[in-house]
This record gives structure tokens, sequence and C-alpha cells, in this order.
């Protein structure tokens, strides 16, 4: 992802929680290497398993997928 792909689509991302005070932890994971597992899925249409090593752990992928569409449909 390019630098100016990344300044479009940083703004409309989920906050984490523990930023906006409700508890929480901090995340293991950079959001841009979640956004880029996310947009290989979508390229390769391969499962959430079967995601290689090379991004996040696949768990920590979709469950920031699931806050990021929650927070749309809000």
């Amino acid at each position: 992802m390019t630098d100016a792909e990344w300044a479009e689509v940083r703004s409309p991302m989920p906050v984490p929680a523990w930023l906006l005070k409700r508890g929480g932890r901090p995340e293991a994971y950079c959001h841009r290497e979640i956004l880029d597992a996310v947009r290989y899925l979508v390229d390769n249409g391969v499962k959430w398993m079967a995601l290689p090593v090379d991004f996040p752990y696949w768990r920590a992928v979709y469950d920031f997928f699931r806050r990021w569409r929650a927070c749309d449909r809000a």
C-alpha cells in the first residue's frame, strides 16, 4: 500500500478501545499491516486461516475486520 493510499484509508479506521479509555490493551499489530492482509484476502480469495505467515495472525486480522465493519454500520 502506498503512503497516499494509507493517508486516505487511515481516518475511517476504528479507534482502538484503549485509546478511547474504554479498557483493553494496545494492539499487537500495525493497522497498515492488517489492512494489507485484508487486501490480500480480497485479491486472492483465500480463507482467513490460509493467510501467509508474512501477515499478522489470521485471528487478529479477522477481529480487526469485524470491528471495522461494525464501525461502518454505526
